[in-house]
Parts: structure tokens; C-alpha cells; sequence
């Protein structure tokens, strides 16, 4: 299965397992952020990326523009481990690590999550690349990808037992929406997909066909 319908088959079972009215509030939100024209706002292809310093699971500081001096670089940019979508995309890309290693390219994700998070979502799917912690996803809002959830979403998260503050280590309610870009050695950005409704994810073998 490519990852449009993995995605699309869990959205499917989740829709048959979760109440309407924890249904309408999420679809609610997506709506919302849809006419906000985030993604029409964003940094895009064309685009060149910030300066980016970011530590990963291990507390190891990563520098962008170093990584770049070698290798074209894939930044993947998801919500957190708590979010299943994420998970099916962080495992969809692990298993074309190797294509796009071939390429000359490193793959990078970035999240809000705190480290040690991060360290968890790294070992549970068994991912053999770098996964960044953005702090008050100050990289993502760099790029005009952050929002706020509305507050009848946190607190159905939290009644999922999904606790954004905690996860992230902060007292903030906002994430990244879904990117994933192809950066060059240059540092400007050759692909990029941006979607508002976190259910949709770049299709790997696209990024692939991309580099």
C-alpha cells in the first residue's frame, strides 16, 4: 500500500470507532484551518530555508546548513508521536531511507516533542534517522507553519490522553501542519508539500522521484 492509503484506510477505522460529535470538532478544525490559507502563506519551493540548529533524541545538537555542505536534505515535519498519522508516515519514509540515501540526500524530521519524546517515537518504529526537537516551534513558525489548536480540540485530545504540554515540555497548544520539504545544498527549497488536514502526508516515492 503507498501511504495516501494507509492513511486513508486508519482514517477510515478511526471514523468507525470515534464518537460523531469528537468527529465534528475535529473535521471542524480542519475546516477552520483550511480557510485560514495557511498553506498559501507558508515557505514554499523557491523558498530558501532559515538557519536551522535543532537537537535530536539524543540531545545532540544538528546544524541544517552543516548537514547541507554534503548532502540535499528531506525535513519531514510532523505533530508528535501521539499522533497515528505521523507514526504511518515516519515508518512509510524509514522504509525508503535507503532510496532516498542513494540520492544523495539525508532525511530529517522535526517536531515539537521534547527529546525524550522523541527518543520514544525514534525507538518504537525503529527509525534510522535524526528526529529534531523544535522548542516552541520557533523552526516550523519560521516557515509559517504553526497554528493553534481551537480549545474544544485540546481538550478532546486530552480526553483521547493526549496532553500537548506535556508532550512538548511547554505550555503551548500549537503545532506544525504537515511539510515536508526537499532542501538544496544552496539551502533553497526544491519540493515542498503543505497540507492543512493532518490526514494527508507526502507520498514518499514522490519525495524520491523529487530528489
Amino acid at each position: 500500500m503507498t501511504l495516501t492509503e494507509q492513511l486513508s484506510a486508519h482514517a477510515q477505522q478511526s471514523a468507525s470507532r470515534i464518537p460523531a460529535d469528537a468527529q465534528l470538532i475535529m473535521k471542524d478544525a480542519i475546516a477552520t484551518l483550511e480557510n485560514s490559507k495557511i498553506s498559501q502563506n507558508a515557505t514554499k519551493k523557491g523558498d530558501s530555508i532559515p538557519q536551522i540548529v535543532l537537537p535530536n533524541a539524543q540531545g545532540e545538537a544538528v546544524n541544517i546548513q552543516e548537514v547541507l555542505k554534503n548532502n540535499k536534505v528531506v525535513l519531514a515535519f510532523y505533530r508528535g508521536g501521539w499522533c497515528p498519522y505521523c507514526n504511518i508516515e515516519l515508518k512509510a519514509l524509514q522504509e525508503k531511507l535507503p532510496e532516498i540515501e542513494a540520492k544523495g540526500a539525508k532525511l530529517i524530521a522535526i517536531s515539537p516533542e521534547s527529546p525524550d519524546n522523541s527518543l520514544s517515537t525514534t525507538e518504537k518504529n525503529a527509525l534510522n534517522f535524526d528526529i529534531l526537537t523544535d522548542a516552541n516551534n520557533e523552526v516550523a513558525r519560521a516557515l509559517g507553519l504553526v497554528y493553534e489548536l481551537p480549545q474544544n480540540l485540546v481538550s478532546l485530545y486530552k480526553q483521547f490522553g493526549i496532553d500537548l504540554e506535556k508532550s512538548q515540555g511547554m505550555q503551548s497548544n500549537e503545532l506544525p501542519i504537515a511539510a515536508t520539504y526537499i532542501v538544496n545544498q544552496d539551502g533553497s527549497i526544491a519540493y515542498d508539500f503543505i497540507e492543512e488536514d493532518y490526514k494527508l502526508r507526502a507520498e514518499p516515492a514522490e519525495v524520491v522521484a523529487s530528489l
